[in-house]
């Protein structure tokens, strides 16, 4: 049985068997809120069904997490019968689906209907029925305990994939005498801790290296091929002589890392001197290039597949752009534009707004702003990297 409910538990959607199992039609349900439609038995002091009920669902949008409730008698009113109740027992499952803004639009309530197999398992005076679901009951709450320290053991891994990625970035600091921001932003809830990065490298003949990166996957694990990748790429920025070489020689050693196949990268080389960005990006969005009169630039004509995505080794493009003095440089990680529910399109025209809308604040100001207008006030669905630069 399964049926959607919305935010103020009003039915949106039910399935056949739901409909069938409950003696309830469609018409019955959809547009009515859950417990007008199953109220508890008033004829049942101890009935709690509604109240257990309730207090999972709550729970599930108030905290975006799946709820597995233990077995549970809800006696429901005869529909032919009024004032007639009949005897259920349900196993119920609820969980979030979140909207665009990453909070809980909709419920999903699933419900194993077991009151023919106690019935069945009853014998003569129901005996075994009570047995049968004391039982049930008793491995019903063993499953809750589970999952509890299951979010408990996530929880814990969670703290440690942050501590070591924020162990691993480079600390905010200044690139030569001009400014600079950083931010990161972990996903909210879960284990979705990501493998998002940035670095800066001091280059020799007054040239600094900016870059950011994203591996795919989740957790612990992401968090550490992202130390690695990070690493290397550092290493190789030292002695290459561009971006697009930095770039093959990390995917090079991408190769030898399990887990680092679909990174994206986007490196790039600010020449002070010179006033130019030469860039190259492994299937990254695209860097901006922000002027000072407000309009923005992105830097997409280097752009090549994530590390790992050719069988052979083929060298990747570069390219440069001139800027002006007072321009401001912003690389940043696909959390920051990219929603399930839209084309990335509006999630980049999103970035150039707000850059312009805040185009004479200075790194640290924007940066912020970029967080406050692009991310979900409730916390974003994957992590965040960002790095302003003032050139």
């Amino acid at each position: 049985m399964v049926a959607l409910l919305d935010r103020n538990l009003m039915y949106v959607d039910a399935n056949e068997d739901f409909t069938r199992l409950a003696g309830r039609s469609r018409e019955q349900l959809i547009g009515r809120y859950i417990f007008d439609v199953f109220p508890e038995n008033p004829g049942d002091r101890a009935a709690a069904g509604m109240r257990e009920t309730r207090a999972s669902l709550l729970r599930v949008i108030a905290t975006g997490k799946r709820d597995t409730m233990a077995l549970l008698r809800y006696d429901i009113e005869d529909p032919h019968r009024p004032g007639h109740w009949q005897e259920h027992f349900w196993s119920p499952v609820n969980a979030p689906v979140l909207g665009p803004d990453g909070r809980v639009a909709l419920v999903v309530h699933r419900v194993e209907e077991v009151t023919q197999l106690i019935r069945a398992r009853g014998g003569p005076g129901g005996d075994r029925s009570r047995v049968l679901e004391a039982e049930l009951y008793t491995r019903s709450r063993e499953l809750q305990e589970a999952n509890e320290n299951l979010r408990e053991t996530q929880a814990r891994d969670r703290r440690v994939a942050l501590a070591l990625q924020e162990a691993m970035l480079p600390s905010p600091r200044p690139v030569g005498h001009h400014r600079a921001a950083v931010r990161y932003r972990p996903a909210a809830g879960g284990l979705l801790v990501c493998g998002d990065w940035y670095d800066l490298v001091d280059l020799t003949g007054g040239r600094t290296a900016v870059a950011v990166g994203d591996v795919v996957g989740h957790g612990l694990t992401a968090a550490c091929i992202m130390g690695q990748l990070r690493s290397a790429l550092s290493a190789a920025t030292l002695v290459a002589d561009g971006p697009a070489v930095a770039l093959e020689a990390l995917g090079l050693y991408a190769r030898s890392v399990e887990g680092a196949e679909s990174t994206t990268v986007a490196t790039t080389f600010i020449d002070w001197h010179d006033h130019t960005v030469t860039y190259s990006s492994a299937g990254h969005p695209p860097p901006v290039l922000l002027a000072p009169d407000g309009t923005t630039t992105f830097l997409d004509q280097a752009t090549d597949p994530p590390l790992g995505a050719r069988p052979e080794h083929v060298p990747r493009p570069q390219a440069t752009v001139s800027f002006t003095e007072g321009a401001t440089l912003v690389l940043y990680t696909d959390g920051l534009i990219e929603r399930r529910s839209e084309d990335i399109d509006v999630g980049l025209a999103r970035l150039t707004g707000s850059l312009t809308r805040h185009s004479r604040a200075d790194p640290e100001f924007l940066a912020d702003a970029l967080l406050t207008d692009l991310l979900p006030a409730g916390g974003n669905t994957d992590d965040t990297a960002l790095i302003v630069v003032r050139l």
